[in-house]
């Protein structure tokens, strides 16, 4: 069975919270020799604290959860996060990153699975007040012709069944390689662009494209659709193209070491909030704000 579904539909009238965070994965030695470590996994701790003292309805993982999943050892931290979230009734939800699969991806793919038993390799989706979080697998280069065949027909039939689903008000499509990003050390993923994005901007109700993979916080707009790249939780920082054949970032000006994300439905639109870390490790407040979608 491909297609895994999970609801949580809202009934208080206070404003509910879910959150999104990517980039999570413990620095590695070879990693260092090109970019700089600044206490990576105390940040991650502390944006994670956040999050559950927040009481969010619901976290995702956007990818590169650890450094290498087919490692055990590398789970033990998040395994405590997770098990915090649960504790505290917080869903928690992930999708698979290069990082989550190396080495071995039959090995990453069972500690993903045992971590997030409702997620599936080639797609599925999360609902919770009435959003629709399409989760993806854009591992492109670990997936064979037939799977992204498979992965494809799911994620234009969904997408067509939740347009059409009164209980849906919005959309938002998430995976781990971003379509855009000005980052040095990653760059724009042409499958992604190929595969997600024509379904997603032809796709009404669809508001908002949500990855990581790079390390940073941009803001793009194509169409009138938002795309962002929340990779801060905690991997090295990256980073950015300044010149002026960069993409246009709408958030030029907002560039957080470490950062997670905060969204909020109001009615059929989505107030989006970036928390970051401050500099000096001090705290974590609110950033960059806007309202996606109709």
């Amino acid at each position: 069975m491909l297609i895994s579904l999970s609801v949580f539909f809202c009934n208080s009238l206070e404003a509910q919270e879910i959150d999104f965070i990517s980039d999570t994965q413990q620095p590695m030695a070879v990693e260092k020799i090109k970019l700089h470590p600044n206490h990576n996994t105390k940040a991650t701790a502390m944006l994670e604290a956040d999050m559950i003292g927040r009481k969010p309805l619901a976290i995702y993982m956007l990818g590169d959860i650890v450094a290498v999943g087919s490692a055990n050892n590398r789970w033990s931290g998040i395994d405590r996060f997770i098990a915090g979230c649960r504790s505290n009734g917080i869903a928690v939800h992930g999708l698979l990153g290069n990082h989550d699969l190396m080495w071995s991806r039959s090995r990453g793919e069972r500690n993903f699975q045992r971590r997030f038993p409702d997620s599936r390799d080639l797609g599925y989706v999360s609902i919770t007040d009435s959003i629709a979080v399409v989760l993806l697998n854009s591992n492109f280069k670990k997936l064979s012709p037939a799977e992204i065949a498979v992965q494809q027909h799911w994620y234009i039939k969904t997408l067509h069944q939740l347009d059409s689903d009164n209980a849906v008000v919005t959309i938002i499509v998430s995976c781990h390689h971003a379509p855009y990003t000005n980052s040095r050390t990653v760059g724009p993923s042409l499958p992604v662009q190929h595969y997600f994005l024509p379904a997603f901007q032809g796709t009404s109700k669809c508001s908002l494209f949500i990855t990581g993979h790079a390390h940073a916080f941009e803001h793009f707009n194509y169409s009138g659709k938002d795309f962002l790249v929340i990779g801060g939780g905690g991997g090295l920082h990256q980073p950015l193209d300044t010149s002026q054949a960069r993409l246009p970032d709408v958030a030029v000006g907002y560039k957080p070491m470490f950062h997670y994300l905060s969204v909020v439905r109001q009615g059929t639109r989505l107030l989006l909030t970036s928390r970051f870390l401050e500099p000096d490790f001090s705290g974590i407040r609110d950033g960059y704000s806007f309202i996606a979608g109709q």
